[in-house]
């Protein structure tokens, strides 16, 4: 069994100071998968996660401070790919994969479009991209786990007052029509697998209005799994009370 964790740090730097590896030693999971890493590699201590037992893999992005995704790993993995192989995406450093045998872990940060319309078209238009590279890689590799934060959340029950939200970057209509095409090209969401009713678990809350007190949440972060893997998945849950960011970490079991 393997332990798989994926969790959007909003900054590594920041969760190391606020005891982020004295977790990673107690939870004791496999795989971790990171997100917003908001730093470079030369920026991030590997020799500490090596202590820990973990081999670990960034992908930033350019632009200092901003993004970035990784994978830490008791196990080296057979093959580690950086990139989706599209400039536009990998420039803002998005996607990292790690291969063991003929499954796939993948790390990815979806972007956001709360910003404005510019950046609400440059995630539409991403959204489109990743499902054809996914597509196109589970050609490849049938096994996948799609472990990171989508930054929307998929259905009615994954978001505190969801009427209120529909024009909401994270909840829009057309989000959550990706979101259900791309769980038709062959894959599941873990979470709801366990839990197909299950209403007020999120993982990630605003730092305002004390949402995260009255836990006023998003589920925005996933395991996405592909459908030739359903039965070796045994359990996924959140972890709400780990708070070294505004999301917490989201966990699946697997068996590969």
């Amino acid at each position: 069994m393997k332990k798989i964790i994926s969790y959007n740090v909003n900054g590594i730097r920041a969760a190391l100071k606020k005891g982020f590896a004295d977790w990673l030693k107690q939870e004791n999971a496999d795989i971790i998968c990171i997100q917003e890493t908001k730093a470079q590699p030369e920026q991030i201590d590997s020799m500490l996660f090596e202590f820990l037992g973990y081999k670990s893999y960034w992908f930033s992005a350019k632009k200092k401070g901003y993004s970035g995704v990784g994978i830490l790993s008791k196990q080296i993995p057979d093959n580690i790919i950086y990139g989706m192989g599209n400039e536009k995406y990998d420039n803002e450093g998005r996607v990292i994969r790690a291969d063991y045998g003929d499954t796939s872990v993948i790390s990815v940060y979806h972007p956001s479009g709360s910003s404005g319309t510019v950046r609400q078209a440059f995630k539409m238009e991403w959204l489109k991209d990743f499902k054809n590279y996914i597509n196109e890689l589970s050609l490849k590799r049938k096994k996948l786990i799609i472990s990171g934060d989508f930054n929307i959340c998929r259905l009615w029950i994954d978001i505190h007052n969801p009427k209120r939200q529909q024009k909401t970057s994270g909840f829009l209509p057309e989000e959550r029509e990706w979101f259900k095409s791309f769980i038709d090209t062959g894959f599941f969401d873990s979470f709801r697998k366990f839990y197909p009713e299950e209403m007020y678990s999120y993982s990630w809350w605003s730092y305002r209005m004390r949402a995260r007190a009255r836990n006023l949440g998003w589920r925005i972060d996933y395991h996405i799994i592909s459908n030739t893997l359903e039965t070796k998945i045994t359990n996924a849950y959140i972890l709400p009370e780990i708070k070294h960011s505004d999301h917490c970490p989201v966990v699946v079991i697997a068996d590969f």
